[in-house]
């Protein structure tokens, strides 16, 4: 009975991971990234402090609209339930072509439940903002608040070709 039981769950378990909303959702994202163009995912929550900061005047949406080649996409992660659309919407963040609003299923804060991983890397902290290409990470902000220009100069290098 044992070994049924546990042959069964072996054959459940690719069925249940493809049912899994969270796996759809890392799926999503991560063909997002695969792309050849510079992709920004932006972690974050409505109610930090720190990422609310950053979507003040000559914040994200200045960012945004002045990249329109770059992909944006923000995970609104360890939410607890809250719809990030009005933030967004008070801050100029919602109608850009270029910018993809998502929000993690899982809405858990606790340590031990939220988001802890995504697409392989760990995510710690919100605000956290990550440039990929070609499905490789480029540049990592891990901590707090972004620096616009900082963040504007690793897209500018993120989008040249490099030689190793």
């Amino acid at each position: 009975m044992k070994y049924f039981m546990l042959w069964g769950a072996l054959a459940l378990a690719p069925w249940l991971a493809a049912q899994n909303p969270a796996v759809d959702f890392e799926k999503e994202i991560a063909a997002l990234v695969a792309s050849p163009t510079v992709t920004v995912v932006h972690f974050w929550a409505p109610w930090c402090s720190n990422c609310q900061a950053e979507l003040k005047s000559e914040g994200w949406a200045q960012f945004v609209a002045a990249n329109p080649q770059v992909k944006f996409v923000f995970l609104n992660i360890w939410h607890k339930g809250q719809s990030p659309l009005p933030v967004l919407a008070a801050a100029g963040l919602s109608a850009q072509p270029n910018l993809l609003l998502r929000t993690h299923p899982n809405a858990s804060r606790l340590v031990a439940d939220r988001l802890n991983t995504f697409l392989g890397l760990p995510v710690t902290w919100i605000p956290t903002t990550w440039i990929f290409r070609d499905g490789k990470l480029r540049v990592a902000f891990n901590y707090g608040e972004v620096r616009f220009p900082v963040l504007q100069q690793m897209v500018n290098d993120a989008q040249n070709s490099w030689e190793h």
